[in-house]
């Protein structure tokens, strides 16, 4: 449990470097409407160290109107969980909420040994 923890974070922390490194330089700027290409004639869309991070996703599990009969809400759109979020970031934050809650005992009591020690 614990390595997986850690390597949550290292792998998180990892996919952030390689696409911020490297995107950059592999890949023309997309947009809406048009996928990027690999590896563009012209070149990247910006140099080594300047790419972008890519790998978003986007869950809007409920995207509807609150009816109009709400009082103060009616006919607003609602979107329920609208984050759009990073899958590099997620893996990063699963790992330190996983370490904090299932191993803080643990972490706790290796922190005052050594400082006995």
């Amino acid at each position: 449990g614990y390595i997986v923890c850690v390597s949550l974070i290292l792998t998180g922390a990892l996919g952030n470097i390689i696409d911020s490194v490297f995107y950059g330089v592999l890949f023309n700027e997309s947009t809406h409407s048009q996928i990027a290409s690999f590896l563009p004639e012209g070149g990247g869309y910006a140099p080594l160290f300047y790419g972008k991070v890519v790998d978003m996703f986007y869950f809007p599990i409920i995207d509807t109107n609150w009816p109009q009969w709400m009082p103060l809400v009616g006919g607003d759109h609602f979107i329920f969980f609208s984050p759009i979020f990073n899958l590099a970031d997620a893996a990063i934050s699963c790992g330190i909420i996983a370490l904090l809650l299932f191993y803080s005992k643990y972490l706790n009591d290796s922190y005052h040994a050594i400082k006995k020690s």
